[in-house]
């Protein structure tokens, strides 16, 4: 068996992410002027998705994909985008959620809390002035020659 890099996907796991995969479909309502076929052909959704992997893997850009590898980075992420909408990495989160919570069971009492810390604009009147506010340029020392700079010419002629 050999041995598969971080973005590559499996078969075994394949089977389990091409049922929430949406399969491209023409809207019936729509007249088209070419006949049904008629066109570029869709990508294979497999490499489709091992190109979303190695994105998310990697961290390199879209347009960084190797083209050799993938195909078009533009229709990759044109598909990145539709399956977006359509729910698909939502849906592969939940599958995921729940085959773990079957396996290795989810202590759901035991909760965390992520959070960030900001700058309150209304706060200062009840705490003062922020620490790290000091020194401004109207409150610094003078200079050590005793006295600002200035041009050695008030102004320049020119003739």
């Amino acid at each position: 068996m050999s041995r598969l890099r971080s973005w590559e996907v499996s078969d075994q796991f394949w089977k389990l992410v091409e049922p929430l995969v949406p399969v491209p479909q023409r809207n019936p309502n729509q007249t088209y002027r070419r006949k049904s076929g008629g066109g570029r052909k869709h990508m294979d959704r497999r490499r489709v998705f091992e190109a979303i992997v190695f994105v998310l893997r990697t961290g390199c850009q879209w347009k960084a994909l190797p083209k050799k590898q993938f195909g078009s980075s533009s229709s990759i992420h044109a598909y990145f985008q539709k399956w977006a909408r359509a729910g698909f990495f939502e849906a592969l989160w939940r599958a995921g959620l729940a085959e773990y919570a079957e396996m290795e069971g989810i202590a759901w009492k035991w909760q965390s809390l992520d959070s960030s810390a900001v700058k309150a604009p209304l706060a200062q009147e009840s705490v003062g002035p922020n620490p790290t506010d000091r020194g401004k340029k109207w409150n610094q020392a003078s200079l050590v020659g005793g006295r600002a700079w200035c041009p050695a010419l008030a102004r320049r002629q020119r003739g």
